[in-house]
């Protein structure tokens, strides 16, 4: 694997799956409007916890597919010959990033009837009181960690007025690298095979529109936990295995490892949705 091919594959890693499964279901969005009791209100805006976390949701699933439609096209660039260093793909993949996020959230906010502005405060104070809300903290620290994925900027656990404590990571080996690899992208395709059986068990056809949107957004809350623990059960953080992916991506034994793991993955992708 060419080192400026590293990021790509650290945001495929966490987005392939959920981006496979938006190829055989092409997505669509409609207007919500959360209900429940008000938990904070702003003039006459009202953001619960459950709104909070439909419009993060909303934003972690979009996001996820700007990152594969972004990964795709520096390997169109690759393909051709042409190496990135890897410093500057980081900074186009994050200010790409950056720009498709203002555009996706201003119609996300407007499909929601709610502001920026309103939504920033409303996510400081609920976070402020993390044990009380508990949804809410999962799926913005959530969607904290996908932009991580692509700047390489410590961001999760973040708060106003909070110095994040940064941790070194651990780097592995070639060989616990390729161990590692394995063990997360199987538990990728685990979750996503074990929530296909089920809403086939269910009934529910995958091919529906609206199955489709329900399915997308178990999996984009399932993918990530089953990742990282299949990861922890090693005693490997998210971090340790991103380090690794770094530091060993110059190694032709991983590289190919890595692009093997990602050709079956897709491979049983297809096998599960038909």
């Amino acid at each position: 694997m060419a080192p400026s091919s590293t990021s790509v594959f650290l945001m495929a890693s966490s987005v392939v799956l959920v981006a496979a499964a938006a190829q055989f279901f092409p997505g669509s969005s409609s207007r919500q409007h959360a209900g429940g009791a008000t938990d904070i209100t702003e003039e006459d805006e009202i953001i619960t916890e459950e709104l909070l976390v439909k419009i993060f949701d909303r934003l972690f699933l979009e996001m996820q597919m700007v990152l594969q439609q972004l990964s795709q096209h520096v390997q169109q660039i690759q393909s051709t010959g042409q190496m990135i260093p890897e410093s500057q793909l980081r900074k186009i993949l994050t200010s790409e990033y950056e720009r498709a996020l203002m555009d996706r959230q201003s119609k996300i906010f407007e499909d929601h009837d709610v502001d920026a502005d309103c939504i920033e405060e409303a996510t400081w104070e609920f976070m402020e009181d993390e044990e009380r809300y508990p949804k809410a903290k999962r799926a913005v620290e959530r969607f904290q960690k996908l932009y991580e994925s692509v700047s390489g900027e410590s961001v999760v656990g973040r708060r106003p007025g909070i110095q994040i404590e940064t941790k070194h990571a651990k780097v592995l080996s070639s060989e616990e690298t390729i161990e590692a690899a394995t063990v997360y992208f199987g538990a990728l395709s685990n979750a996503m095979k074990g929530l296909a059986e089920k809403f086939k068990a269910e009934g529910k056809n995958l091919q529906d529109p609206a199955v489709n949107q329900e399915f997308q957004m178990k999996f984009a809350s399932l993918a990530n936990e089953a990742g990282d623990e299949a990861l922890e059960a090693k005693g490997i953080t998210t971090k340790d295995f991103q380090a690794s992916i770094e530091k060993n991506a110059t190694d032709p034994q991983v590289g190919r490892k890595l692009q093997m793991l990602q050709m079956q993955q897709q491979q049983e992708l297809i096998g599960v949705m038909s």
